[in-house]
């Protein structure tokens, strides 16, 4: 009998640190120590977690979800985004616990930490985005191909981003396609109520939808025609902005590879950056790598990159003013 109530304390004494370093992790964080923790409370193997997921209809592997506890890699599409959701419910947690964690920016010693958008706004963002492409039935592939992209940027005399044109080449991987659904991440403190959708060139603007909040603007292009597997097609647009502040960088995330992508950035000749270069992130989270310094065509005045194939994850243009 003694025997049993020693092994019945052993228990009761691991519960209580397992519950006092979930809390702790909860409170404090960061997001894989807590999910780690939260997983080893539950006494759940990845497996079981895994399963559970899938009954809230989200696919993660189990090699992400090992990923996600170790730190190595941190969730970041929609997709991932509503497994850590459903991990709250999951693993009892309280609502929003998580999310909060993987919202919050990490610095990291030696690296260099984003000076745009921070890792909690595009967390957000990325929340926010799902929810208006669910209002408008869309995803973010929506049955096409991108085999090239060329976007142009321009910068107005106040050093806003005024606004943005691209031209889009795709091929539909899927009969029946008949629309593109643009996303425009606006620069904080944007009005994306005040924004404008243009259609240009073969296409007719649909539905719109934005979140002020996170300055996220959706909006339909509507094609004339219905896109059989392999149509290629052309179309042209501009989101004019102009709402925000002073604008440091543009960024464009890619969920797929393939296709060539084309940025331009053209500035206003009263208000000329001192420096220009490229960079590159595997996710929103990582460090940014790939620096390399672009020249400002003077006459022009423009600065310009081209990727001949794209790869997922974020590239983009930085600019520092005087």
């Amino acid at each position: 009998m003694r025997h049993g109530t020693e092994h019945a304390d052993v228990a009761t004494t691991e519960a209580d640190l397992s519950a006092a370093e979930l809390d702790t992790a909860l409170r404090s964080g960061p997001f894989h120590v807590a999910l780690r923790a939260a997983i080893a409370a539950r006494g759940l193997p990845l497996q079981r977690v895994q399963h559970h997921l899938s009954r809230y209809g989200v696919k993660v592997g189990v090699t992400s979800l090992s990923y996600w506890q170790q730190g190595a890699r941190r969730p970041q599409r929609p997709e991932s985004l509503r497994a850590v959701r459903a991990l709250e419910e999951i693993l009892h947690l309280p609502d929003e616990s998580l999310i909060r964690l993987l919202a919050e920016t990490e610095e990291r010693p030696g690296q260099e930490r984003a000076t745009g958008r921070s890792y909690r706004s595009l967390v957000e963002a990325s929340g926010v985005l799902e929810q208006l492409l669910n209002e408008l039935e869309a995803s973010l592939d929506g049955g096409l191909h991108t085999i090239g992209h060329h976007e142009r940027v321009r910068i107005g005399a106040r050093r806003e981003l005024l606004a943005r044109e691209s031209h889009h080449i795709v091929r539909a991987h899927r009969d029946g396609v008949d629309r593109y659904v643009a996303v425009h991440h606006g620069d904080p403190g944007c009005a994306p109520e005040r924004m404008t959708v243009r259609a240009l060139e073969n296409c007719r603007t649909g539905r719109v939808r934005f979140h002020h909040g996170t300055g996220v603007l959706v909006a339909e292009l509507l094609f004339d025609i219905r896109l059989r597997t392999g149509d290629t097609f052309l179309f042209r647009y501009r989101i004019e902005d102009g709402t925000a502040g002073a604008s440091h960088e543009y960024v464009r995330g890619f969920g797929y590879s393939g296709g060539q992508y084309a940025l331009q950035v053209c500035f206003d000749e009263r208000a000329l950056p001192v420096r220009c270069h490229r960079f590159t992130q595997h996710t929103a989270a990582a460090p940014r790598t790939g620096h390399l310094d672009l020249p400002l065509s003077r006459r022009h005045r423009s600065v310009h990159l081209v990727e001949p194939r794209v790869r997922s994850g974020i590239l983009g243009i930085r600019w520092d003013w005087e």
